[in-house]
């Protein structure tokens, strides 16, 4: 029997994290989640289980609220660089989920990386 795209989905974000978390080294997880209205990022650091940064198209000061396109993704993905860099993390891993590292995921990645962050 075919399994439906959210099974997909949520096997494929498990699979990802599985291989991710092996890797950790106690470094940060830039965590990421599109909906179909917006994009939000996440630098968490799990060994305290706290967030230490975020952005997200919700925010008005990005110019981008109830946007999700590649412009959007990646002023978001500028503004993660950013704000990571002013909590003293430099290098993280990228947990892209279960979504596919192209389109909106590939720029906000490709921005992060230009404002400094390295994953």
């Amino acid at each position: 029997m075919a399994n439906s795209k959210r099974d997909l989905f949520l096997k494929r974000r498990l699979r990802v994290r599985n291989k991710l978390r092996k890797m950790a080294n106690g470094r940060a997880r830039l965590s990421i989640h599109r909906s179909n209205k917006n994009i939000s990022v996440q630098l968490i650091d799990d060994v305290n289980g706290v967030t230490l940064a975020s952005a997200s198209t919700l925010e008005k000061d990005l110019g981008v609220v109830g946007k999700n396109n590649v412009d959007a993704a990646s002023k978001v993905g500028a503004a993660i660089a950013e704000r990571a860099k002013k909590a003293g993390v430099e290098v993280c891993y990228f947990d892209r989920g279960g979504f596919l590292f192209h389109g909106k995921v590939k720029a906000l990645a490709e921005a992060a990386r230009e404002g400094g962050l390295k994953f």
